[in-house]
């Protein structure tokens, strides 16, 4: 099940406690399609993050160009949350527009910026990072 972006922020901001938010958080990471555990392996871990993080990337075409779908998972509670916030930007998207959306706004948008230790805020650009050089490799791969 994909998650919509407008309707996290909604309900995001409609939260006044960053508690309520964190909850919110880790909610949304409950959501998140379950990784096969196959899937946790070395090629799916991102480097650069403090807690385990695996993101898996397919590659499929599409009327408007290459599109990723992405599944991940983690080991802690609030960043499978923070996955699931970066995945609900990026995840059915082409590669043009996951090169060109930055993650760094809607986390400003929503006070995560301010409110993430610099070890999570790293993570999440090292997550962002690989989700991005995944584009890349697929926007430049031959077509089929």
């Amino acid at each position: 099940m994909a998650l919509d972006l407008n309707e996290i922020v909604d309900n995001f901001e409609s939260l006044d406690d960053w508690d309520d938010r964190y909850r919110y958080l880790i909610e949304l990471g409950r959501e998140l399609e379950p990784l096969d555990a196959v899937a946790h392996n070395d090629h799916n871990k991102v480097r650069g993050c403090a807690s385990q993080v695996w993101v898996e990337t397919t590659v499929a075409p599409s009327a408007d160009g290459v599109t990723l779908n992405l599944r991940g998972d983690s080991d802690a509670h609030i960043v499978r949350g923070l996955i699931a916030l970066v995945f609900a930007l990026y995840s059915g998207q082409t590669t043009e527009h996951i090169l060109a959306t930055d993650a760094q706004d809607l986390f400003q948008k929503l006070g995560l910026s301010a409110h993430l230790t610099p070890q999570r805020s790293n993570g999440v650009r090292a997550m962002v990072e690989r989700i991005k050089t995944d584009a890349r490799s697929a926007a430049a791969a031959p077509s089929v």
